[in-house]
């Protein structure tokens, strides 16, 4: 079946709940032919509906949350690349025009003598000569979703714009932003278990953040082995954060390097660069958006100040450039301190980030225009 003739849409579930969601659709079109787990495979709903497929899907979204994406089948083939290629052709220039970018995305299920790589690349130069747009990977006006379900192949069309990324255009990537944050943090001193399990915590948080950097900076004279147990939860919270990103990140990871300094030498060797305080006693954060912009930007190095069982030292505050109260009323905890506090800062200055990337961009690409233009 090609072309219109095609009914069928593949609903995408969570595991375990292809069951639910096909009993679902059939309240929503009961002569439709259902199949949950097509050809053992989990996650899965077939459907063939017996009324305008687009009327269906519109419907699935609407009232079956168990649905994460209904995918509406506008040509179906053999799984065979040079079939699904000449039907995509076939079908493109009617979903995408000329002036427009697309990129085709391939699911493969069951065994073949081809991978999901060989489909990209044989629609996407069918497609290209059938419709004479270009090829964009990363963000394209539109999609073509290839769905191989063993000897069977969907293939649909949709806007780009439907593509959930973690990343897309006009988001700043805020790790850029934390590794420029040095993380003062007193340590936590007491019984050995807590001082551990607080310096795991602690250790974890800044690696989630990738900060430039943690101090451990004790106050005068403190307790040898609660601090060293202290430490050791650190790293240990450190170094387990961070394999769990080298597997799941698609860029490079950087550990967090920790040093010890006493926290009234560290304020003065950095007397001449931002310092900035975080205790109940400073100004709502929100208020000061402005402010910790400026700093963000003429600043390589911005120092953040955390307590721990007692608060940072009102003689401090003399000397930091901001004391902020990120959560008013509310006392934090100290392993949720620092990001709490990373949060509320990108939060609060990523638009304006965001704004002067793009501006950036815009200005390159004029730049490039201009260049080549000489």
């Amino acid at each position: 079946m090609v072309g219109r003739d095609c009914r069928l849409l593949l609903v995408k579930t969570v595991l375990g709940m292809e069951r639910v969601a096909a009993s679902y659709i059939a309240e929503i079109d009961p002569g439709a032919r259902i199949e949950p787990l097509p050809r053992g495979f989990k996650g899965l709903v077939l459907v063939e509906a017996s009324r305008d497929k687009y009327e269906v899907a519109r419907e699935i979204e609407a009232k079956v949350p168990e649905a994460e994406k209904v995918i509406v089948a506008e040509a179906c083939t053999e799984a065979e690349p040079a079939k699904i290629a000449e039907a995509a052709a076939a079908l493109a220039p009617e979903f995408i025009s000329s002036n427009e970018t697309f990129a085709v995305r391939t699911v493969r299920r069951g065994r073949h003598n081809f991978t999901s790589i060989d489909v990209n690349v044989v629609v996407g130069d069918a497609v290209r000569r059938a419709t004479g747009a270009q090829v964009n990977l990363r963000y394209p006006d539109k999609v073509v979703a290839v769905e191989i379900i063993q000897d069977l192949a969907l293939i649909a069309f949709y806007p780009g714009s439907r593509e959930w990324r973690k990343m897309r255009p006009g988001k700043y990537p805020l790790y850029k932003l934390f590794r420029r944050f040095s993380i003062a943090q007193m340590p936590y001193l007491g019984p050995l278990d807590a001082c551990r399990t607080m310096g795991v915590r602690i250790g974890r948080e800044v690696q989630n953040f990738e900060v430039g950097e943690l101090v451990v900076s004790p106050i005068g004279l403190v307790d040898a082995r609660q601090l060293s147990v202290f430490l050791e939860g650190v790293f240990e919270g450190i170094e387990s954060r961070y394999q769990i990103q080298r597997k799941s990140y698609g860029r490079d990871v950087r550990q967090v390097p920790v040093y010890v300094q006493d926290l009234y030498q560290l304020v003065r060797g950095r007397y001449n660069e931002p310092i900035i305080v975080f205790e109940p006693e400073g100004d709502p954060a929100s208020r000061r958006a402005k402010d910790i912009l400026e700093i963000v930007k003429r600043s390589r190095r911005v120092t953040l100040l955390f307590g721990s069982r007692e608060g940072i030292p009102e003689g401090i505050y003399r000397f930091a450039d901001l004391v902020l109260d990120i959560a008013p009323g509310i006392t934090l905890s100290t392993e949720y301190a620092a990001a709490s506090a990373l949060i509320a800062i990108g939060s609060i200055i990523h638009d304006m980030l965001a704004l002067d990337q793009d501006s950036d961009s815009n200005s390159e690409t004029s730049n490039e225009r201009d260049s080549k233009g000489d």
